[in-house]
């Protein structure tokens, strides 16, 4: 009798544990408009690594900044959505905050960008950019899937990488374009199952 109370009270233990981890996690990214932007990175590196596009560091970081407004406009989109017309969403801003979580380390991205370019080294940009947005991703790790954060984990290495390894030139586009690319393919099928999970 007593085992059965004991077996009875774990599992209501056990089932509101999911009720509460579900609800902690922040599904206001798209998985899919994380799979677009990762496509916009590829696309970006093709082209830039084209013979039409000068191999000098502005036409590079020209070309970077129009694949940035771009995937920002695919995630943000995708998030103003969820917000503005999703259930569960109910137009509460304190949804956002996990989204908010994340602009310390995009904002340093930005101002350590603006310092690297105004002293000409370009050649530190991709390492940067990784390892600060995998900083970003990290963020999450209480909101969103635990995949999230070995996607966070993966631009963090690459970017490390990026950073000290001497033969890395701006104006070569691919290890920016496939780390991103691999990265939100990765971060996207994440957030998509979980999805799946969830419903």
């Amino acid at each position: 009798m007593i085992a059965n109370h004991i077996h009875d009270a774990l599992a209501q233990v056990s089932k509101l544990r999911e009720i509460v981890l579900e609800k902690r996690l922040f599904k206001g990214y798209s998985g899919k408009a994380r799979i677009v932007s990762g496509a916009v990175s590829l696309v970006a590196a093709t082209v830039l690594a084209s013979a039409a596009i000068p191999t000098t560091p502005l036409a590079h970081l020209a070309g970077w900044g129009v694949a940035l407004i771009m995937r920002l406009v695919v995630n943000y989109a995708a998030l103003a959505c969820w917000f503005l017309f999703s259930n569960e969403a109910s137009r509460d801003p304190l949804r956002l905050k996990p989204a908010i979580d994340a602009v310390p380390a995009l904002a340093v991205g930005a101002i350590l960008s603006m310092a690297l370019i105004l002293n000409a080294q370009y050649n530190l940009l991709f390492g940067t950019w990784m390892s600060l947005y995998g900083l970003a991703q990290m963020a999450y790790r209480q909101s969103m899937p635990p995949g999230i954060y070995v996607v966070g984990l993966s631009y963090v290495s690459s970017g490390t990488f990026c950073l000290l390894w001497p033969g890395i030139s701006f104006t070569n586009p691919w290890p920016m374009g496939i780390v991103f690319c691999l990265g939100e393919f990765a971060g996207g099928c994440i957030l998509m199952k979980s999805a799946r999970d969830v419903e």
